[in-house]
């Protein structure tokens, strides 16, 4: 006899929702039945608007062509985040993707940074990365590379709502049924979820069950009670009032503004711009967040500004029983390095790889709580770094962070890297050598020593080709066409 499908039931649409129903119906095919349940009646956050690079993967997965992508959701092009005003007033930096300089043998590129800046070279880190330079050139072309050009790396701003309902489109053609209803109550048996409840008295069954269910947490954390991990020690921000806004530039990258009690976001998309201010409570008012942001808006408002209310932290257990959280019912980090939409992509394909049989799951549900616990464990560690480096004085909540202690495993980084300008990191962390050494040299972090082979160089010969290979990104991106020019041409060429 053929084995039965294995039924598994996604509490909550949106984004996560979505992402999670195309993914798993196109990875298992008849091996399972997969049903959603949604309510229109409950709004999304759906602000998660700026991705990383790691999102290509996710769309290759489901076959969706650049094109076909950037029309669907009204998309641009974003080859890095600038970080404006963080190190201390007027002064910016990007994390850009891509890489950074060229090595010199066995020694990093940034030892030779450090060893030319101490002998006075002006040029900003920026200079050596080929993604910053185009961006903010706001140039961009997937040819970009040459034989002594490194190819330029990017990611999307997008609609989330639109990415949602592509995908939900997507998964509805592949079978999977969605189910309109209210979630009422969740049935738990022995640890195991068993069913959801609907507000008009139906009931929707299940062997596993993925919990997109948003800040709720509906089945992980009310149903299973697994508990909270609290970061807001370190993270204290515990709000976000958002807006989005007419006209703007199209330029390709994310801003992040440093304000006087959090920070700005600003995303430009092809029909809008996308705007928010995350802010600690204890520092400003909601009312004085709104007054901030609305101020600082390049175009009019369409709407009202609406205030997200949130605790940074994770579940304990983002995988107990038959239910795996993914989504804001897993937890929160702020958007500052646009992760959201990258963590549930990472919960579906970890789940993927060990996704149940039916049988007892103790090692999966291990190896799954493992992972996911280093993974975000290390992009709370960066996400601190920011406000814990700056230099900010005479603003009572910087002050405050950059007064305030760092997990040890940060205050381990941060040593090594000004001692000896060492990156400490685990091979499969998500933030690259390049992305800690621009955040740590961009707020202000010198490393004391570089390494010796960087003495045995020809010093005016280092110089010399520093000096080239920062005019040829220059000269390099000024060939390019404009950001709005290929977004043009990839949608044409798509139709």
């Amino acid at each position: 006899m053929e084995p039965q499908p294995q039924r598994v039931v996604i509490a909550g649409g949106g984004s996560a929702g979505w992402m999670a129903a195309a993914a798993i119906a196109r990875t298992m095919g008849r091996a399972v039945r997969l049903t959603l349940v949604e309510s229109e009646a409950i709004g999304t956050v759906g602000v998660g608007e700026a991705t990383i690079p790691q999102i290509h993967h996710f769309n290759r997965l489901l076959d969706l062509r650049e094109g076909e992508f950037l029309a669907a959701t009204k998309g641009t092009l974003k080859l890095g985040i600038e970080f404006d005003g963080w190190h201390r007033p007027g002064a910016s930096y990007m994390h850009a993707f891509g890489t950074v300089g060229r090595g010199f043998g066995i020694a990093p590129f940034r030892h030779a940074f450090a060893w030319a800046r101490a002998r006075g070279m002006e040029a900003p880190f920026g200079a050596f990365c080929f993604n910053e330079v185009a961006a903010r050139a706001g140039r961009y072309h997937p040819d970009a590379a040459t034989s002594t050009i490194p190819p330029l790396v990017h990611a999307y701003h997008f609609d989330a709502g639109l990415y949602a309902s592509l995908l939900r489109t997507k998964a509805e053609d592949m079978g999977v049924e969605r189910v309109e209803g209210r979630i009422d109550e969740v049935a738990v048996r022995d640890g195991r979820v068993t069913s959801l409840r609907l507000q008009d008295g139906s009931e929707v069954a299940g062997d596993l069950f993925i919990d997109c269910s948003g800040f709720r947490s509906l089945l992980i954390g009310e149903a299973l009670g697994v508990g909270f991990d609290d970061w807001s020690e370190w993270l204290p921000c515990d709000r976000a009032v958002a807006v989005p806004s007419a006209g703007g530039e199209l330029r390709p990258y994310t801003q992040a503004i440093a304000r006087q009690a959090g920070w700005q976001w600003r995303i430009p998309l092809q029909h809008r711009t996308g705007n928010g201010h995350v802010f600690s409570s204890r520092h400003m008012s909601e009312d004085e967040a709104t007054a901030t942001l609305l101020d600082n808006l390049e175009g009019e408002a369409l709407a009202e500004p609406r205030v997200i209310r949130f605790t940074t932290g994770r579940r304990a257990e983002p995988w107990r029983g038959n239910v795996v959280a993914l989504g804001l019912a897993a937890g929160f980090m702020e958007p500052l390095e646009s992760t959201s939409i990258h963590l549930v992509q990472s919960g579906i394909e970890r789940l993927l790889q060990l996704f149940p049989d039916g049988s007892e799951d103790a090692a999966r549900r291990s190896r799954f709580n493992d992972q996911s616990t280093r993974e975000w464990e290390a992009i709370r560690d960066f996400l601190i770094a920011h406000y814990h480096l700056n230099a900010r004085e005479g603003q009572a909540f910087w002050d405050e962070r950059r007064e305030a202690g760092a997990p040890e495993s940060l205050t381990t980084r941060l040593a090594a890297f000004r001692e000896a300008g060492i990156v400490v990191r685990d091979a499969d962390e998500l933030f690259t050598d390049e992305g800690w050494q621009q955040l740590l040299i961009g707020q202000g972090v010198t490393a004391e020593r570089w390494h010796p082979a960087i003495d045995a160089m020809d010093g005016d010969e280092l110089i010399a080709f520093l000096d080239t290979l920062a005019r040829a990104y220059e000269a390099r991106a000024k060939t390019l066409p404009r950001h709005e020019d290929y977004l043009d041409h990839v949608m044409k060429e798509a139709a």
